[in-house]
């Protein structure tokens, strides 16, 4: 009713007469039964006018009723929105700028935090040395720790100001006028001019990309104003000039102050102040030590310009002699190497931060490095690529190749190309085998596999009705390796890849794995052999020392590892796979251990394996993963890997087959009793052993490895071996 009569106790235009001075209160009634008498004792000229009532109360059934509508249409119709009024719209049109700048004002706080303009825009110089303090690489930009406004001469802040921002004191991040001269120049076609304040350049370079879009550029804008609000002028300008890039790969002012003229910037002569203001626009271009008369022309216009500001007068302009640069910082080191560019992300990792260039020694073995690019590159490759990685069994990295030639293809073939893993893999499948109750001496069939839609065959094409595990594993048998897979399940060989640290691609129930169909790099796999070469896995390559752990932290968070049993049992298959087996081109005096790999269709070759506390794996393969011409894992990857094995551990005997020294034997001298006498190299692809009352030579033929065995029945000679090793000769 108070509504109603609110709209009631307006003034009829049709009336003088106001329903605020009748005596009933201003209000009449609805329906006049003609009791009251009032209409007959009111003058025709004060009578109200009901049809302006009308009026009144047909606009009020309106409101209701669109407002009643109104409910029933959703906030996305037009019709919801459609006769709001003014006072309506104006408050929350208020309400959502109010809201729109409290988001602004979060975003900038974590797009846009202020410590990030402390930080230096590029990555600051590294050097990495090898173990022994060599200079290996250096990679990174120049720079230095940052610069104090009230340190700095005025000259030096004059020439900035006078070339970049003359009007930096007196604006809040965005100056009208440079953006109108900006406009004009670009419409008019006459010079291009810059609009861009220093703080939008501080802006521009520490917080966006450098795309040239609008949206950018309103960006900019509002981060401007952000760091206006937050900081002082001196404040921005010491940020500025200590992140600016001066061309040289050199970012900040005290940093090209040193770079060009060998002096610190507070000590800077107006000469080179200007100079290196003049630098800022086009660092390339202006380049004093490339351009230098380029350079001298642009110290000029900034001279000029200090003179157009009232810096300085016409006669010190006069006065002002182009600098004499001495440039004394030069490096004659590389940027990057295949260790290098894979050792650099951990040394960010460990770098402190900041401006200051910072030198860090790597794991890297200068002299094992050497002795891997030696091996690799007299190596006769043809057109395959080639990989090693040496490290220790902990995981520390001594030696990198990770192609024939760094500056033709930087591709790393060692950290970066996914590659089928062969022969290599079934390692673990056996070592799961071992983990399950299996001994090396279990045994398994090694019939051709007929049945299922699986059936590989054995490279050499021999099969037996039985074969134990450890005879298996030396052969390389691909039907006993894919049975045993099956009979020990899936899950328990992919679980003990992944404890070793490989299988983030290993399908459950495929039985291709046992066979090296998965892909994976030559370091991952390489680790996973140092697990075994240390027993204590996982274990994550690394370029630099890793830091001794606490007992505690040992006991709490240490690596698992094999039972005693289980792994020496691994490592006497992995031995015979080397002495007995299709890694015996990859023969050393002392205790080795590893295993061969050939990939399906001949496209990958390597051998893996370790001696005397370094783990090394070799990969040879075309980029473009076509079949390799006669090259197998016991071939050349196992030949590289013996060369390289040979000059980078000393051998020693082993205690397990050494006796105790004795200065009279006591009778004739019995093979055993000599240490060693079961390995003894006679050529650079050939051994002679003794076992089991047997004398052994072992040779290669075009680099298909023979045995010659002298026993008690006579010579035996492997006919099928020699064939093979005639054909190969005959096509070569």
């Amino acid at each position: 009713m108070t509504f109603l009569a609110r709209i009631l106790r307006k003034k009829s235009p049709e009336s003088e007469y106001e329903l605020g001075h009748h005596p009933h209160g201003g209000y009449y009634s609805l329906h006049d039964d003609g009791d009251d008498g009032f209409i007959a004792s009111t003058t025709r000229s004060s009578k109200p006018s009901y049809d302006d009532w009308d009026a009144r109360l047909d606009r009020l059934d309106t409101h209701f009723k669109r407002e009643d509508e109104r409910r029933k249409t959703r906030w996305w119709q037009p019709s919801h929105w459609r006769e709001r009024r003014k006072r309506w719209w104006a408050v929350r049109i208020i309400a959502a700028v109010l809201l729109l700048f409290i988001a602004l004002i979060g975003w900038l706080a974590f797009t846009a935090p202020l410590n990030k303009s402390l930080e230096p825009i590029a990555p600051p110089q590294i050097t990495l040395l090898a173990a022994n303090g060599t200079p290996i690489a250096r990679n990174g930009a120049i720079t230095d720790e940052p610069v104090v406004i009230d340190e700095l001469p005025p000259h030096v802040v004059e020439a900035f100001l006078s070339i970049e921002d003359r009007r930096f004191y007196s604006h809040w991040g965005v100056d009208p006028r440079g953006l109108g001269r900006a406009v004009w120049a670009r419409v008019s076609g006459g010079p291009m001019q810059g609009g861009s304040t220093i703080t939008q350049q501080l802006a521009k370079f520490t917080f966006l990309t450098p795309d040239q879009t609008l949206s950018r550029k309103a960006r900019e804008m509002l981060i401007a104003f952000w760091l206006e609000s937050w900081l002082t002028k001196d404040e921005i300008l010491a940020r500025y000039l200590s992140n600016a890039y001066f061309g040289d790969n050199v970012y900040g002012i005290r940093a090209a102050s040193l770079h060009f003229f060998y002096r610190k910037p507070e000590n800077l002569t107006r000469s080179q102040a200007a100079m290196l203001a003049g630098l800022v626009q086009a660092p390339s271009r202006f380049n004093p030590v490339k351009h230098y008369e380029r350079a001298e022309r642009r110290m000029k216009m900034v001279v000029n310009a200090m003179v157009a500001a009232g810096y300085i007068t016409e006669a010190e302009a006069a006065g002002i002699r182009s600098p004499a640069l001495d440039v004394r910082l030069k490096s004659d080191l590389p940027t990057g190497t295949y260790f290098a560019d894979w050792a650099l992300p951990q040394a960010r990792e460990r770098s402190e931060g900041g401006y200051a260039r910072q030198t860090l020694t790597t794991t890297l073995d200068a002299r094992l490095q050497t002795l891997a690019r030696r091996v690799t590159s007299g190596a006769k490759l043809g057109g395959a690529q080639v990989a090693l990685v040496a490290m220790r069994p902990n995981g520390e990295v001594v030696a990198m190749v990770g192609g024939k030639d760094y500056r033709a293809s930087p591709f790393n073939r060692a950290t970066q190309a996914q590659r089928q893993s062969g022969s290599t893999i079934k390692t673990f499948v056996y070592l799961a085998a071992l983990r399950d109750g299996w001994s090396p001496q279990s045994t398994i069939a090694n019939t051709e596999i007929t049945e299922g839609s699986y059936r590989p065959r054995n490279a050499n094409g021999r099969y037996s009705e039985e074969i134990t595990l450890r005879d298996a594993l030396a052969q390389s048998s691909n039907v006993a390796t894919v049975r045993l897979f099956n009979a020990i399940g899936s899950e328990k060989v992919i679980a003990t890849a992944r404890d070793f640290g490989i299988g983030d691609d290993l399908p459950k129930g495929d039985p291709s794995i046992a066979l090296g169909s998965t892909s994976m790099s030559l370091i991952e796999l390489t680790s996973a052999y140092a697990g075994l070469a240390g027993n204590a896995f996982p274990i994550e390559a690394t370029g630099f020392a890793r830091e001794e752990r606490s007992w505690w932290d040992e006991l709490w968070d240490g690596p698992d590892s094999l039972s005693e049993s289980t792994h020496e049992d691994m490592e006497d298959m992995l031995r015979h796979a080397i002495n007995g087996g299709t890694g015996r081109a990859a023969m050393l005096a002392g205790p080795n251990y590893g295993k061969t790999g050939t990939s399906q269709n001949n496209r990958d070759a390597l051998f893996v394996g370790y001696a005397e506390g370094l783990v090394v794996g070799v990969w040879i393969g075309n980029d473009d993963n076509s079949p390799l011409d006669g090259i197998t894992g016991g071939g050349l990857p196992a030949r590289i890997w013996r060369d390289f094995m040979r000059q980078a551990v000393v051998s020693k005997p082993d205690p397990a087959r050494t006796t105790e020294q004795q200065d009279d034997p006591g009778g004739p001298i019995e093979p055993l009793d000599v240490p060693e006498l079961e390995d003894i190299p006679i050529g650079d692809d050939s051994r002679l052993r003794i076992r089991d009352g047997e004398v052994i030579l072992s040779t290669e033929i075009e680099g298909v490895p023979l045995e010659i065995v002298l026993g008690e029945e006579g010579v035996e000679i492997d006919a099928e071996e020699i064939e093979r090793a005639l054909e190969q000769a005959s096509e070569r």
